[in-house]
């Protein structure tokens, strides 16, 4: 069983920035694909960035490429989604994601939730105009 818990999430103006962070229970995630998806009021679950931990590919959404950076830090089992530029339709809960997979696997999984079988309980983020 894995446990994800997010935090940083908040209350920001327009052009800020936030840094959430998804802390995982497992010692280890080698050979996983780990995410972060929004889903603001009234609308579907999105996949907003996805890391391969074997290897650090990455994907993001059209609409957060060049704002926000997803990482990882091995030593504290931590996954980091770095928020900048922040705008009021980025409004959402994150949610934090893992799935067993390889490389190749998690280029297929890329931003679909539903290739994606543990999640965390979520952390709101509010940007203001």
């Amino acid at each position: 069983q894995v446990q994800l818990v997010e935090s940083g999430g908040g209350s920001v103006q327009a052009g800020g920035s936030l840094r959430l962070s998804c802390a995982a229970s497992r010692d280890s995630f080698s050979n996983y694909c780990m995410g972060w998806f929004r889903q603001a009021p009234g609308k579907e679950r999105e996949g907003v960035a996805t890391i391969s931990t074997n290897g650090g590919r990455t994907y993001y959404a059209d609409s957060v490429k060049g704002r926000f950076t997803i990482s990882q830090d091995n030593t504290k089992n931590t996954l980091y989604l770095q928020m900048n530029s922040l705008k009021p339709e980025d409004t959402a809960m994150y949610y934090c994601a893992a799935h067993p997979a390889g490389t190749v696997a998690c280029r297929a999984i890329s931003l679909d939730s539903r290739g994606f079988g543990y999640w965390g309980q979520g952390t709101q983020v509010t940007v203001s105009s």
